[in-house]
């Protein structure tokens, strides 16, 4: 099973979804993060939760 760590973003109304858009789309090209889940909130908020696998090198014996 993969092992995944977290990271929330909180997006404040007024910011239009272009923009929210880009912010997002930075995390994912450079930091290898991805959507795990989005929230909308009645007052336009979005808050969103990011994740990314935890790659664990193993130590190789000879």
């Amino acid at each position: 099973m993969p092992e995944y760590e977290f990271v929330d973003v909180y997006v404040p109304r007024g910011v239009p979804r272009k923009e929210a858009t880009r912010l997002l789309t930075d995390h994912a090209e450079y930091g290898n993060w991805e959507i795990d889940r989005l929230s909308l909130h009645r007052d336009g908020s979005r808050r969103v939760r990011l994740r990314r696998r935890i790659i664990r090198q193993v130590r190789a014996t000879w």
